[in-house]
């Protein structure tokens, strides 16, 4: 069984920064892709974020240059640097884990961000 966690979010200024985790843990290969979705209201769920199992880095038009992606493999850990935030980045964030083994995935329960003076 495998469960993602997350962590992190919350209410900051624009112009500000905000760091969000996620963890994988339980019986989930050492071999996985992660990302960062985020949803805002009554809008799609946006891929914003990808680190590949090599360490690619690939971000969505929206948060190029602002966000970064990272991982620790030793703790299954994904993170996401938010920096010069907007309001218009307020939605609230998921992470993915998918092993490439199977490609199976599971996803973080979602952490509010929310941009705003």
């Amino acid at each position: 069984q495998v469960h993602v966690a997350q962590s992190g979010g919350g209410l900051v200024r624009p112009g500000g920064s905000l760091k969000l985790s996620c963890k994988a843990s339980g019986t989930i290969s050492n071999i996985f892709v992660m990302r960062w979705y985020r949803q805002a209201p009554g809008k799609e769920r946006e891929l914003i974020a990808t680190i590949s199992v090599g360490g690619t880095k690939t971000y969505a038009d929206s948060v190029a240059g602002r966000f970064t992606i990272s991982r620790d493999d030793a703790e299954k850990t994904v993170y996401l640097l938010m920096n010069s935030l907007k309001p218009e980045d307020t939605a609230v964030y998921y992470c993915n884990a998918q092993q490439t083994s199977d490609w199976q995935d599971w996803w973080g329960q979602g952490t509010q961000v929310t941009v705003s003076s």
